[in-house]
C-alpha cells in the first residue's frame, strides 16, 4: 500500500536521482527539507516513510551516484599493466568525469559534506567510509605491484595511495572551483610524469 501522500506515479529511483543532484550541488547541510520536497514531488511524510531520515536519504544517494555518474573512474585500477599506468589512467578519467556538462562538477563524496565538526555523524561516518575504501583499493593495487616486480621492495605503498586520493580529491575541489578538463588532464599527466621520481623518493633507505 502506497504512504500517505505519496503520489501514484512515485518512482524511488527518480525522487532519489533527483536528491542525489540536489545534495551533489548544495552539499548536505545546504540542502533543507523543503529542497528535497520540492525536486522528489514528495511531502515530508512521504519521503520519511520511503527514505527513513533526511541522512539516510543522503547515504542511499552516495550509493546511487557511485553506481551511476560516480562509475567508470576505477574500472582499470586492477586490469592496468602497472601501478603507473593505473593511477595515469585513474587520474585523467577523474578529470574526464568531474567536467562532465550539464552536472553538478566534481565529486559528491568528496564535496558534499567536508565538515567533520558540526556535522551529522552518521553522515560523515558513510562518507569516510567511502573514501576510505578507495584508498584501501590503491594500497592493495600498489602491493600487488610490488609482489610482480611493478613496484621496488620497499615502496610505502599506504602513503603512496593516500598521496593519490589526496591528489583526487584536489582535482575534485578544482573542478568544483571551474577548472576546465584540460587543466585537470594535466594534472594526471605531471603526476604520470613524475611517478618514478615520487617512488623512488619515498623508498626510505635501510
Amino acid at each position: 500500500m502506497s504512504s500517505r501522500g505519496r503520489p501514484r506515479n512515485f518512482s524511488r529511483e527518480e525522487a532519489l536521482a533527483s536528491a542525489m543532484r540536489l545534495f551533489w550541488d548544495k552539499g548536505y547541510d545546504n540542502t533543507s527539507l523543503t529542497d528535497l520536497t520540492q525536486a522528489m514531488g514528495l511531502k515530508p511524510p512521504s519521503l520519511y516513510a520511503a527514505f527513513g531520515s533526511k541522512a539516510q536519504l543522503f547515504i542511499e544517494a552516495v550509493d546511487l551516484y557511485g553506481r551511476t555518474d560516480g562509475a567508470g573512474i576505477w574500472d582499470e585500477l586492477e586490469t592496468a599493466p602497472t601501478a603507473k599506468a593505473a593511477v595515469h589512467d585513474l587520474l585523467r578519467r577523474t578529470a574526464e568525469n568531474f567536467t562532465r556538462g550539464g552536472e553538478p562538477r566534481g565529486c559528491m563524496v568528496v564535496l558534499s559534506a567536508p565538515q567533520m565538526a558540526g556535522g551529522d555523524p552518521e553522515v560523515c561516518d558513510a562518507l569516510k567510509v567511502h573514501r576510505l575504501e578507495k584508498q584501501v583499493a590503491l594500497e592493495r593495487r600498489f602491493e600487488r605491484g610490488v609482489a610482480d616486480g611493478d613496484l621496488p621492495e620497499g615502496t610505502p605503498c599506504a602513503a603512496i595511495a593516500a598521496y593519490v586520493a589526496s591528489l583526487q580529491h584536489g582535482m575534485s575541489i578544482e573542478a568544483r572551483d571551474g577548472a576546465t578538463r584540460e587543466t585537470l588532464l594535466a594534472i594526471a599527466d605531471c603526476a604520470a610524469a613524475g611517478w618514478d621520481a615520487m617512488v623512488a623518493a619515498s623508498i626510505k633507505p635501510n
